[in-house]
């Protein structure tokens, strides 16, 4: 069974691992950009800060994190051999019922993610070339609204 629960500052590790293994897993060109200590200082002093934090676990294991703030999801992983069991949906879920709108950007090249978007209500508004983003990776622009 699948549990959901508000994350705490001594989750972060953990957030951070689960983070590092799905972006690895979806963009294996890009896996190495940061090291797990980095991805760990920046979950506590960025994310942790500056979103409301949430994780669904199994088993008492980490299988997936959203962090969200108003109008924005700024980070959404579900480990891959979770992933198809509607743990994404489920952290999704809490973001919406929490804002009425809610954009994020995803890289073009990350096919599954942009369906599991689209397939969730988010529409494209833009593209990009990459060079805005720090691994220079063309994006793209999703947006959610209620209703």
């Amino acid at each position: 069974m699948l549990g959901l629960r508000k994350l705490t500052l001594a989750d972060m590790d953990a957030a951070a691992a689960v983070h590092r293994a799905s972006f690895n897993h979806a963009l294996p060109s890009l896996a190495g950009l940061h090291s797990p200590e980095e991805d760990r200082t920046f979950y506590r002093t960025q994310v942790f800060p500056a979103c409301r934090v949430w994780g669904a676990e199994k088993q008492s294991k980490l299988v997936g994190i959203i962090a969200f703030r108003e109008e924005w999801i700024d980070q959404l992983y579900v480990l891959p051999d979770a992933q198809g069991r509607g743990v994404g949906s489920d952290l999704l879920e809490i973001a919406q019922e929490a804002f009425p709108v809610l954009n994020l950007w995803t890289f073009r090249r990350n096919k599954r993610a942009r369906r599991f978007y689209e397939l969730n209500g988010f529409v494209a508004l833009r593209e990009t070339d990459g060079s805005g983003n720090e691994e220079k990776e063309p994006d793209v622009l999703y947006r959610w609204e209620r209703g």
